[in-house]
């Protein structure tokens, strides 16, 4: 399908993604397994607090998939939200799918629940590295109206490998928290194509964070998580040395930077303001990361 992925709700992607047919929810709405704690606030619940999870197949292949709702909150954080994705993680350890794919589609931990959230971003990220080390790749797919921020980028970092669109964008401050403590001299949140050149998956792309840039299609996203269902993870000590060198190298060489044009000039791009104007095609044809 060529639906919008960034106009789709989290069950219309599921529903892209996954072979027809082959989808069975776990902690379904019917069961309204929902935040204890939204009530004190006077605010409206959702039956799956914000993210769905369960199990299907993609081209014929086993996987466990949590897709987050951003219409919901912001796809924020909360203590059942991160339960359901915790379980679902630790359910890949019995059931050992082909891959865990997580849709993110998150702002971080909720306010009204933030220790909850917290702890459950740390589980989050202690169960993804359980799977991982049990030789069950974690997919994640960025392209989302939230993106994700905060704890949920956080989060995304920890993912074997990542794909993204030019509208997906991935950090852990936001823009506005940004400017709230350094000042609008710093980051201007209203200045949206600074936001895209600063937090956009091309940035994310061009920076090597992310392995796969795509146009904003699940049909898109979706190949290229079959491609990456293919490649098997080095996790050597002398692999993640490396990685550990290229960030200590990715830090010093864009310490001065104050916009991603700054960051792909660095790269060895010569008209790096052309960048914003290319398809995930014409950009990848550059040679990605330099």
């Amino acid at each position: 399908t060529s639906r919008n992925y960034f106009e789709a709700t989290a069950r219309q992607r599921l529903e892209d993604f996954l072979d027809t047919g082959s989808f069975l929810e776990i902690c379904h709405p019917t069961d309204k397994i929902i935040s204890p704690h939204l009530q004190y606030f006077k605010i409206p619940v959702a039956f799956d607090d914000g993210v769905i999870i369960g199990e299907g197949t993609i081209d014929g292949s086993p996987v466990a998939v949590a897709a987050q709702e951003g219409r919901f909150m912001g796809g924020a954080i909360g203590e059942v939200h991160s339960a359901k994705i915790i379980g679902i993680l630790r359910r890949c350890l019995k059931n050992r799918p082909a891959a865990m794919l997580f849709l993110f589609d998150s702002g971080g931990v909720r306010l009204q629940e933030a220790n909850a959230g917290e702890i459950g971003v740390a589980e989050i990220i202690r169960a993804i590295l359980d799977v991982r080390t049990a030789g069950i790749p974690v997919l994640g797919v960025v392209g989302g109206n939230c993106g994700v921020y905060g704890g949920a980028g956080i989060i995304s970092g920890c993912c074997d490998a990542l794909v993204v669109s030019e509208e997906g964008r991935i950090g852990v401050s936001g823009p506005e928290v940004i400017e709230t403590n350094m000042g609008v001299e710093v980051f201007d949140s209203r200045d949206r194509a600074l936001v895209w050149r600063t937090y956009g998956g091309k940035n994310r792309y061009l920076q090597g964070q992310v392995a796969e840039l795509v146009e904003n299609s699940v049909a898109d996203f979706r190949s290229a998580i079959l491609r990456l269902m293919q490649l098997k993870p080095d996790y050597s000590l002398a692999q993640l040395e490396v990685e550990q060198q290229e960030l200590e190298k990715r830090a010093a060489d864009f310490a001065g930077c104050h916009d991603g044009c700054d960051v792909w000039r660095k790269l060895g791009y010569a008209e790096p303001e052309k960048i914003p104007s290319l398809t995930a095609a014409e950009l990848k044809s550059l040679g990605g990361k330099k």
